[in-house]
């Protein structure tokens, strides 16, 4: 009985390892999209008021 609840911790911990691994890559993959279009929308601003400017 012992060893079975040794083994289903164990189990429980490899599984939340992988779970915190996967969450990390998802927030990573987030965030770099987060940044590609805060960059997009930085550039359209820079030009909008660049041709502001040159009219």
């Amino acid at each position: 009985m012992n060893d079975v609840g040794k083994d289903d911790r164990e189990r429980n911990r490899v599984i939340a390892k992988n779970e915190a691994e996967r969450q990390t890559i998802g927030d990573i993959r987030v965030s770099g999209w987060a940044i590609a279009f805060a960059i997009i929308i930085g550039v359209i601003a820079l030009l909008i008021v660049w041709a502001w400017l040159n009219r």
